[in-house]
């Protein structure tokens, strides 16, 4: 029998490169053709490595999911960015690489978080999705989200509709 270990911790220094990996393929896949080309390259590129290690550094609640010894996606939150949508948490950014997608480990992701914003304060939460990405809208939807606001965000000359889904 094989077995494949799977588990979700908490980002450490050296795992920034296998992040900013994750970063710009999952990006480059769930956004192609929702935001304007140049603008998606540019948002890539500020993600690199140095990014990642900086954020690590400093603390940001950044876990990620190990698969077999590869790093297959991340997630970051902390405090909700918008206090007047009423939820004290956000998750930021939940992200897999496309050949690890669509197999549970999203959830698994995504339910680390969740705990990990209740065990510092925060038993309710919101994500922002943005309008194009229908697999984030419907992943969302299915772990019980509901749309609590609407709002447009520019990449240059274009705008995008974002959703907020709130959790309890």
């Amino acid at each position: 029998m094989v077995e494949t270990l799977i588990s979700v911790r908490m980002a450490r220094l050296g795992d920034e490169d296998s992040i900013a990996r994750v970063h710009d393929a999952a990006w480059r896949d769930a956004y192609r053709g929702v935001i304007p080309g140049r603008e998606l390259e540019r948002m890539v590129e500020r993600r690199g490595p140095a990014w990642w290690r900086q954020a690590i550094r400093t603390g940001t609640r950044l876990i990620v999911l190990d698969f077999a010894d590869t790093l297959a996606g991340y997630a970051s939150y902390g405090r909700n960015r918008m206090p007047a949508l009423g939820y004290g948490g956000e998750i930021f950014e939940l992200y897999l690489a496309p050949e690890y997608q669509g197999v549970g480990l999203g959830k698994r992701m995504f339910e680390a978080a969740r705990a990990d914003l209740e065990a510092h304060g925060f038993p309710s939460f919101v994500v922002w999705a943005l309008g194009g990405n229908d697999r984030a809208i419907e992943f969302y939807q299915r772990r019980g989200g509901t749309i609590v606001r609407r709002a447009r965000e520019r990449f240059g000359e274009e705008s995008r509709e974002r959703v907020a889904f709130g959790f309890e």
